[in-house]
């Protein structure tokens, strides 16, 4: 999906290219190169300093602590305490305003030698309420998010307020798809379904040269 997204992003770039300059170009992306650039600045740390970055439990950021998930009283909740500011507002919202003071907390670097330990803390004045009341409490203030399933996710009433659910006529009736993420002027994209199945077989048949009962002759044999 991610090569497919840059490869668009390429032809674009070597589109504008040949209207500025009237030559053309070949564009060649791969699936491997988007997957190794996608290591983004944890290549840049190992390729500089042989930092290594490792996989850390509850989808935290490798360094920047509290930057992960968190239980709450009914689910889980994503909190990026990614700033100073933003430590210091989360204590606060958590009625903890001394928590931001202790030593072993008291920057991103102690915070991060510290972090198990940190991580149960958190837990526990989390585990006071549910998300939607801290979703509440530090809306505006602090970077959270809830964590929903499939389900809760796709049937949220704000999607569709949005407009990044659409219904599009399909051969096989209404079918339901994302919308498209660009907006332009305000406005998403529009989307459209594909053709149903064999929509076009006749049409490609006869390019090739087949005659109409031949075509016809495929089809009663099972073999379009």
């Amino acid at each position: 999906f991610m090569t497919g997204v840059t490869t668009g992003m390429a032809l674009l770039a070597a589109y504008i290219g040949a209207l500025k300059t009237g030559r053309g170009r070949d564009v060649d992306v791969s699936l491997f190169d988007v997957a190794l650039n996608q290591l983004s600045y944890p290549a840049t740390w190992f390729l500089n300093n042989e930092h290594v970055t490792e996989r850390v439990a509850r989808s935290a950021h490798p360094s920047t602590v509290p930057s992960q998930l968190y239980q709450t009283k009914d689910g889980w909740l994503f909190v990026m305490a990614m700033t100073p500011k933003f430590w210091a507002l989360l204590c606060e919202g958590l009625n903890e305003p001394a928590l931001a003071d202790r030593p072993e907390y008291r920057d991103v670097a102690a915070r991060r030698e510290h972090r198990e330990q940190l991580t149960l803390e958190l837990d526990e004045q989390f585990g006071r309420e549910t998300t939607a009341h801290w979703i509440e409490v530090f809306a505006g203030k602090v970077p959270v998010a809830p964590v929903y399933d499939l389900p809760a996710a796709l049937n949220n009433p704000w999607l569709q307020s949005q407009g990044l659910v659409q219904a599009v006529t399909h051969g096989a009736g209404e079918l339901k798809l994302l919308a498209n993420p660009i907006k332009l002027d305000g406005e998403r994209l529009p989307g459209k379904a594909c053709a149903s199945l064999g929509a076009d077989t006749d049409a490609v048949l006869r390019e090739l040269g087949y005659t109409a009962e031949q075509c016809e002759a495929l089809r009663q044999g099972g073999v379009v």
